[in-house]
């Protein structure tokens, strides 16, 4: 199958950052690459926006309201069978995050990073935010 043929998912994920720390969330273990650490967010839906997708995602998942600000990251990568485009968003919330429909959450310090095992389009956006420094 030639690239352009394979199938293109566009995801969001929100880069919550509370004193120095981002909130990640771990994958459940019937997921797509169970058990793997992300930030938070999800697939876009057919007719949503991404803002609309995170919002969604995020009440969803997590039991939160969000609101989105700026977008920070856009990455690019290939998966068997698939490419993906993750955009990641700054993002504030209201209400404490719940594990509704993750396995876990942790509120992670960048030196930190290293001890959670992360996809590959998520590991590049950890690589980002570390290159960043912020």
């Amino acid at each position: 199958m030639a690239r352009s043929e394979r199938p293109r998912i566009r995801v969001v994920s929100a880069e919550i950052a509370e004193e120095g720390r981002y909130l990640i969330t771990q994958r459940l273990p019937t997921a797509t690459l169970p058990l793997h650490w992300e930030f938070p967010g999800g697939r876009v839906r057919e007719g949503e926006s991404d803002v609309q997708a995170l919002v969604r995602s995020l009440r969803d998942r997590l039991g939160v309201a969000a609101t989105v600000g700026d977008r920070v990251l856009e990455i690019e990568h290939t998966y068997d069978g698939y490419d993906l485009v993750l955009l990641c968003y700054k993002v504030s919330l209201s209400g404490c995050p719940r594990t509704d429909r993750v396995h876990a959450l942790a509120w992670v310090s960048p030196e930190d990073f290293s001890r959670y095992p992360f996809p590959g389009a998520d590991q590049k956006t950890v690589d980002a935010l570390l290159a960043d420094g912020s």
